[in-house]
């Protein structure tokens, strides 16, 4: 599967599998040659950047500007781009990788890294310049956070972990990710997609989705699509038993906090957390109030509305595509499972 990397209008990539890798050291791009070295600034990190340029906060901003003496730094802008960026970071053995981008982004360049870095990632920081940012506020990073503000923090070893969401099929490279939905999630997200085009970012763009998706589905008919709900069948490999549900919404996440301060996954663990909504929802307007707020168990349960924490591994057969960090992939078969815990540099 390819990391569509990065979304957004094209910008003309530069030849040569190193051409756009630039160095603040000599203001010079760094050779395109098997050989090339690089000197990193004495007692600094070795740290490389990756930015996307199509990112929301980085469409009138110099890349150049971002970075100081002795970074290595990247814009690529397409996925065969992003992966040579990254074995080329990885021969550099870096100290700090930083991503200056949303949360497609972070997901696109945690994807491709997957098959470089294997156990060997380094720790990760992260500029939120994005349009969604859910991670960068899962672990208390500021929209304005600069490199300068990130390698203070690695030196100090200020780090924080979090698991990303797994999603395989067949022999392809995972994906990976952090917030992963299906059914009516994937709706909510084009409407999320429509408010970004109207200028809501962030959790403006999260509260106008989620009041979009509600009023959809209590004012439409028993037929409409909202309602309808999607077959979804569930193998749990750790019991090898198999469910077919009609789902109205399948949320899954593995962050601690959501924007807004919304709780929809109640009582968050250190694992991959899921909402299972039956089709077609009981009570939505009472019920939605309650899961935002944080609610779980007692008449929501009764209601159709499910929570299950530190889920294991599952295979899903779906009909319909499904959402991951804010793109749609694919349906068919899936596996999605809790990955290995990643290192972030925090404030």
């Amino acid at each position: 599967m390819k990391v569509p990397f990065p979304t957004g209008d094209a910008v003309p990539p530069k030849s040569g599998p190193r051409a756009d890798l630039i160095t603040m050291l000599d203001r010079k791009p760094l050779a395109a040659t098997p050989n090339a070295t690089f000197r990193f600034a004495r007692g600094a990190a070795r740290a490389g950047i990756i930015s996307n340029p199509r990112s929301r906060r980085n469409w009138t901003v110099d890349l150049e500007r971002k970075i100081g003496p002795g970074v290595l730094a990247a814009a690529p802008t397409t996925n065969d781009q992003l992966v040579a960026t990254l074995r080329s970071f990885a021969e550099q053995k870096l100290e700090l990788l930083v991503i200056d981008g949303g949360d497609g982004t972070v997901r696109d360049v945690l994807s491709a890294a997957a098959g470089i870095y294997g156990d060997d990632l380094p720790p990760l920081a992260l500029l939120p310049s994005g349009k969604t940012n859910a991670l960068a506020l899962d672990l208390g990073i500021p929209v304005g956070w600069t490199l300068q503000d990130a390698m203070t923090a690695h030196a100090e070893g200020r780090i924080q972990t979090r698991s990303p969401i797994e999603i395989r099929r067949d022999a392809e490279e995972p994906l990976c990710g952090f917030i992963f939905g299906v059914g009516g999630f994937v709706m909510a997200t084009e409407l999320a997609q429509g408010t970004h085009r109207l200028g809501a970012i962030d959790g403006l763009a999260v509260g106008l989705s989620l009041v979009g998706a509600v009023a959809q589905t209590c004012f439409g008919s028993h037929a409409n699509r909202w309602r309808v709900g999607e077959k979804v069948e569930i193998l749990d490999y750790s019991t090898g038993e198999t469910k077919v549900r009609d789902l109205y919404l399948l949320l899954a996440s593995t962050l601690h906090k959501m924007p807004l301060g919304i709780k929809p996954l109640g009582t968050t663990s250190t694992g991959l957390d899921v909402l299972a909504v039956e089709a077609p929802p009981r009570m939505l307007p009472v019920a939605a109030a309650a899961i935002v707020a944080g609610r779980e168990g007692g008449w929501l349960e009764r209601k159709g509305y499910h929570h299950a924490h530190a889920v294991p591994p599952v295979q899903l057969k779906l009909e319909r595509g499904f959402i991951l960090d804010g793109e749609l992939f694919p349906g068919g078969t899936i596996d999605v499972r809790t990955g290995a815990p990643i290192r972030f540099v925090t404030p």
